[in-house]
């Protein structure tokens, strides 16, 4: 009941004029950051940050806060209409969102994925308005070793990936895990796969190497016999009652979307994982328990749903341990907390205590936010559908510039153009002979924190590999990858002496 009280005080300071308009301000530059392939959340709040040095701290960090969950929203755009995610949490959202406007249905995909933002952000608004403090707590639990096992846990959810072919789904796997160890080894300092080239030793990094293997890959298929043209598309009006969804699909993507706004809450919570990992591990766990789960994939709004409220509950749960323990769970949360410390103020247990007015004009300025970014995306979807109305030979060169921009913006080093044109040839071949690429995209997201944590892990226990069965969290979660592993196969024994026996 208290917390109750203290967020309609939020409220009250929140929904003032200039707040109103900075949360309004940050919302559309969100958007438009996150529609923009390359420069993602973190660079967007970078570039922004010198915008506030003269404002007072609740109005710069709504602001803030407003394009960090305003970019979940517009990084769908892309993903969905060009094949381009806008930031790597939309990578989930590509498997089903375009494959929805190849059907004809871009407003379909465009008004679900609004939707499902709004829905899974305002689940993990609620959750940090009433629980954020606990469930902060809760995340400081989780230390080297209980993120390994959680990455670990969620390596294994792969074999849900894989597709028709299990053999090609392990060896797109493979080949993430390989791509992703290229760079400076973190325990021993040696550079690894780099092939004496001073550009690769920082690795290579996510966004122009997913640019490359979904948004040039598939200028490069439309220029290929396999092209889609989307000009059919030009001869259709858009009206708003064609980009809604039906009944039937909105049951179908009701329990997707609470599923999502729990769990991905949840992830964004735990240090070091983010809307990205939030939007695989949702995606997967959806697929695993639906009904229609072998569907996602091939077009549907579920699993566009189950993506999208993912990452921005996620987006929401990650202010929980930025606020109540001063630990930043992303990249993007990194340069919030710097600008709380520039303001002077300490995030940590008391910041609740010591600054009640500010923890809660920025909570209740989220539930603002939030509709106001819906708002603002619906209005967008009929502008954003005539896009993809442009014929293909005059479509191409804009995805090809988009990309290039893309690429180079995600650090400004031309070997990432490299990285995304070696990653286009390798996504267009991928697709050619049927070999899945989420498998891959899984695979080289997550190796890097698990190796990460490893490290950590032994280095923080005198390198002694006791912790990994002393731990309860540790032994729980690998307890549960061992059994998530061997399951499918006793599950096929069973069924074979089954039907011996009956036969």
């Amino acid at each position: 009941m208290e917390n109750f009280t203290m967020l309609l005080q939020g409220f009250a300071i929140s929904g003032t004029p200039y707040n109103l308009l900075m949360a309004a301000f940050g919302g559309v530059m969100g958007i438009l950051v996150g529609a923009m392939p390359g420069i993602g959340s973190l660079l967007g709040c970078a570039l922004l940050l010198p915008l506030t040095f003269k404002m007072n701290a609740t109005s710069a960090i709504i602001m803030l806060a407003a394009i960090y969950y305003g970019n979940m929203y517009g990084g769908s755009f892309s993903a969905i209409l060009l094949n381009i995610p806008g930031d790597s949490p939309a990578i989930m959202t590509t498997l089903d969102g375009y494959p929805l406007t190849k059907k004809g249905m871009p407003g379909k995909a465009l008004f679900t994925a609004n939707v499902a933002s709004f829905l899974g952000g305002t689940i993990g608004i609620l959750i940090l308005t009433f629980l954020g403090t606990m469930l902060a707590d809760l995340g400081l639990k989780f230390g080297p070793s209980e993120m390994f096992a959680v990455m670990i846990f969620s390596l294994s959810s792969i074999s849900w990936l894989l597709g028709e072919s299990p053999s090609k789904g392990m060896a797109s796997a493979m080949l993430g895990i390989l791509i992703a160890t290229i760079g400076i080894d973190g325990a021993t300092g040696m550079p690894r796969y780099t092939f004496g080239s001073m550009n690769l030793l920082s690795g290579v990094l996510l966004v122009p190497f997913v640019i490359g293997v979904f948004g040039f890959s598939q200028v490069m298929s439309m220029m290929s016999d396999k092209g889609v043209d989307m000009s059919a598309l030009s001869g259709k009006k858009l009206r708003f009652r064609d980009a809604m969804i039906t009944r039937q699909e909105a049951k179908d993507c009701a329990p997707a979307i609470a599923r999502s706004g729990f769990l991905g809450t949840i992830v964004g919570i735990l240090p070091g994982s983010g809307a990205t990992i939030s939007a695989f591990l949702c995606y997967i766990f959806n697929k695993r328990v639906s009904k229609r789960g072998k569907l996602y994939g091939t077009g549907i709004p579920e699993g566009v749903a189950a993506s999208e409220a993912a990452n921005n509950s996620s987006a929401a749960g990650a202010f929980a341990p930025l606020l109540a323990l001063g630990i930043p769970g992303s990249g993007t949360a990194a340069v919030l907390l710097s600008g709380l410390m520039m303001w002077g103020l300490t995030p940590g247990p008391q910041l609740f205590t010591d600054q009640p007015e500010f923890c809660w004009s920025l909570i209740s300025s989220m539930y603002i936010g939030n509709v106001l970014c819906l708002a603002m995306a619906m209005l967008s979807i009929p502008f954003l559908v005539k896009l993809i109305s442009v014929p293909a030979k005059l479509l191409s060169p804009i995805v090809v510039v988009l990309c290039f921009i893309g690429a180079f913006t995600a650090s400004n080093d031309m070997t990432n153009i490299y990285v995304m044109i070696i990653g286009a040839v390798l996504g267009y071949f991928m697709t050619k002979y049927e070999y899945p690429t989420a498998p891959m995209l899984l695979s080289f997201v997550l190796t890097p924190t698990i190796e990460k944590n490893l490290y950590r892990a032994f280095i923080t226990n005198d390198g002694s590999a006791s912790l990994f069965w002393t731990k309860p969290i540790t032994v729980t979660l690998l307890a549960l990858t061992v059994i998530l592993m061997i399951a499918p196969q006793v599950i096929k024994l069973v069924k074979k002496s089954r039907a011996r026996k009956a036969g």
